[in-house]
């Protein structure tokens, strides 16, 4: 019942060296394989046989969504993915108009289209999905589309975000999303502006509750999946507030049963990535629960991972946040100030304990996710109620401008987007 998730041997797989910069990602590429056949006029016709064995070109995609099906979730055999020709989503795109540009990241440009071509019209009603299109130039992009592929073509879960198709012609690679209409977490942390609503400690919770289910599901899966890069901006929300796990561009198979890790190039994003990974290279299932932490500790304090706008000796969140954590009093201090005292000090307690946990220096004394999952249901199920009366935090939270906001989602100040926080290449 095995799955094959290696890299096709017919994709020019690109080697990456780089090293570790504050000032952004800084990376060299080079091909180590031939390169593609020139006399190919269209490759999706035929990217089911150069994926080998994993994506299947039959007909047999299926726009429905398996999660109500499978809550649970589950390992698909064969990727239940849509091949769309170039033509097809240049047209869902308006031929991928500026005005239809939904946010920019290293891989390139991601653009808000409508699969039923009925629907394309001023309505903008119909099925909303996100393209995104790799940048000719981009030295990242061939290999984070490929393992895009191979993970969200197999995984599928209520708290993934869902992979509909892809798109391989001559040189253009493309992918099709579902569209998340609430953008995300970070953007709702850490955004300003009338359109940013600051987030109840409901929804917080609700937030907290399925991502955690979405990390643990990879896991717990037959094949342990590594998500590599957890953080605030891959965390997009629906309509409903539902957190759901985007871009697996970094995502990598967990240890075999023998060992305790995987020994990989340093990769991800400051602030968020294990100490124990940054310093060695040696990646374990618990890394991504440090990132996790860190996230769960963004959500109360709604203080960016990394900030270097804040105080000498405060830029990395978690290297001064420690003692805050361990104390009610000094708790109460940083937590975000637009809750305005409306959140249950004791769960908000349990929380900041549970952070703790999980971004212990060593990976063998974090919980697993399947663990804080439980802990977080358990907080959820007491069902203290939010406080009415409102406290002015003692510490002002920074709220500035989003250096990055994740692609598959719109922007709210109709600006252009940044680039991402530096990550470790």
């Amino acid at each position: 019942m095995g799955i094959c998730w290696g890299s096709p041997a017919t994709i020019p797989t690109p080697t990456t060296t780089g090293h570790l910069s504050s000032a952004g990602i800084s990376q060299t590429t080079t091909n180590t394989t031939s390169t593609r056949d020139s006399n190919t006029t269209s490759r999706s016709t035929n990217t089911a046989s150069s994926l080998g064995s994993n994506v299947s070109g039959n007909s047999g995609y299926s726009g429905r969504s398996s999660d109500e099906a499978f809550p649970n979730g589950q390992i698909l055999p064969t990727p239940n993915l849509r091949i769309f020709s170039f033509a097809e989503l240049r047209a869902v795109t308006k031929n991928f108009r500026p005005d239809t540009v939904l946010g920019e990241g290293g891989f390139g440009k991601v653009f808000k289209g409508w699969l039923d071509e009925k629907a394309t019209g001023k309505s903008g009603s119909g099925n909303i999905v996100a393209v995104k299109k790799l940048n000719s130039e981009s030295l990242q992009g061939l290999e984070e589309w490929q393992s895009e592929i191979h993970f969200l073509g197999r995984l599928s879960h209520p708290n993934l975000v869902r992979l509909i198709g892809y798109c391989w012609e001559d040189k253009e690679l493309l992918l099709v999303y579902e569209f998340m209409q609430k953008g995300s977490l970070e953007n709702h942390l850490f955004g300003r502006g009338s359109t940013v609503q600051p987030l109840s400690w409901d929804i917080r919770l609700k937030i907290a509750i399925g991502a955690a289910r979405g990390l643990a599901f990879l896991h717990t899966s037959e094949k342990q999946v590594i998500y590599r890069d957890f953080k605030a901006s891959n965390i997009l929300l629906d309509g409903s507030y539902t957190a759901k796990i985007s871009d697996f561009g970094l995502a990598k198979l967990g240890p075999s049963a023998s060992q305790s890790h995987v020994t990989t190039r340093v990769m991800g994003t400051y602030g968020y990535a294990a100490p124990e990974y940054v310093a060695t290279g040696h990646l374990y299932v618990k890394s991504d629960v440090y990132g996790f932490g860190v996230v769960l500790v963004e959500i109360l304090t709604a203080l960016r991972a990394l900030d270097t706008n804040r105080p000498s000796g405060k830029h990395t969140l978690v290297d001064w946040i420690k003692p805050y954590l361990h104390d009610k009093r000094k708790l109460k201090s940083i937590m975000d100030s637009r809750l305005e005292g409306k959140y249950p000090s004791k769960a908000a307690f349990r929380i900041a304990q549970l952070a703790l946990n999980c971004i212990e220096t060593e990976p063998k004394n974090r919980p697993s996710m399947k663990e804080v999952v439980e802990t977080l249901e358990r907080i959820e199920a007491s069902d203290e109620r939010p406080r009415e009366r409102k406290v002015r935090s003692n510490y002002q939270n920074s709220h500035q401008p989003l250096q990055y906001r994740s692609p598959l989602h719109p922007r709210q100040d109709g600006t252009r987007t940044h680039q991402q926080p530096p990550r470790v290449r």
